[in-house]
């Protein structure tokens, strides 16, 4: 039985690793302050309390979770050249990441069909919209990514692992670890497959109308809503490369390249995209900026 696995990462020269290790501590260091700043700002400014405002809040909170579980293990291995993780830290990393990624694929759905309703029904909007409804849906996202994640695991973990120890890969994704089980593992993939494709593919296809009706029905509000397409081509570009691109004879590099770009790339670029092409955003701000600068005047003064 496996206890330890070793994280193999990029196996660069130790120069190259110290300089993808700066590159990755700044590239997480501002990963978490924009979206924790995304998050302070809806939750602090009023004209950001609207239902687009919220899933945003949660989707960074997905990219926070995310990249957390991601990076640091990252940063160590390029630090030691190998990294050392235990088999059941390897499983858990998994699985926060599987449920992370599940549930942006949700929240992104939830995030589409707001934009249709807004632009395509918006006089039925906020009736609709509530308060209720979005607490339910964020709730929804959050569960059914949770789920996901969960049959994963536990499908994962029944299997046998008696060697090798060793993941050519910066983090434990699904593949590389059934690969080290001894076990048939074909009966996992299809009870994975089975059970996850029918629920990713039913969010793909709202995803898929809800901008059909926009593009076709509203083509003068589009660009209202291009910032929300941006990032869920990123996000969909990325993992269709990884999971869904034929492998063979594709380099394992190429296959860190992608992984990086949806593990640490998305969550990067998430709250860029969304705040400067957002006037409402860059206005809040300002506001916040403003309110920060009077409580520190009146701290100092006192």
């Amino acid at each position: 039985m496996i206890t330890k696995i070793q994280l193999l990462g990029f196996q660069s020269s130790k120069n190259v690793n110290y300089v993808l290790f700066t590159i990755f501590l700044l590239i997480y260091f501002l990963t978490l302050c924009g979206n924790l700043l995304m998050v302070t700002l809806v939750t602090h400014v009023r004209d950001l309390h609207q239902p687009m405002y919220f899933f945003l809040t949660q989707l960074s909170i997905a990219d926070v979770l995310l990249t957390t579980d991601i990076v640091p293990s990252l940063l160590h291995v390029l630090l030691h050249k190998v990294g050392i993780i235990s088999f059941v830290g390897c499983i858990a990393q998994f699985f926060i990441f599987a449920f992370c990624e599940g549930s942006e694929f949700f929240l992104l759905t939830v995030m589409s069909y707001d934009r249709y309703l807004a632009i395509c029904n918006p006089l039925r909007y906020t009736t609709i919209m509530n308060h209720n409804l979005c607490l339910k849906l964020v709730i929804m996202s959050w569960l059914l990514g949770f789920s996901l994640s969960t049959v994963e695991m536990a499908s994962t973990s029944s299997l046998q692992y008696c060697g090798p120890n060793t993941i050519d890969h910066f983090f434990c994704d699904l593949m590389p670890i059934l690969e080290l089980s001894c076990s048939d593992t074909s009966g996992v993939q299809l009870e994975i497959m089975l059970i996850s494709a029918p629920v990713l593919l039913c969010a793909f296809i709202i995803i898929i109308m809800s901008y059909s009706y926009i593009i076709f029905g509203r083509q003068k509000a589009f660009s209202t809503c291009s910032s929300h397409l941006t990032v869920v081509s990123i996000f969909y570009g990325t993992l269709f490369g990884v999971y869904i691109l034929p492998t063979k004879g594709q380099s394992l590099n190429i296959k860190k390249f992608l992984s990086l770009l949806y593990t640490v790339g998305t969550p990067l670029i998430n709250p860029l995209i969304y705040s400067l092409r957002n006037s409402q955003i860059i206005k809040a701000f300002g506001h916040l900026k403003v309110i920060s600068c009077k409580r520190y005047k009146t701290i100092y003064t006192s």
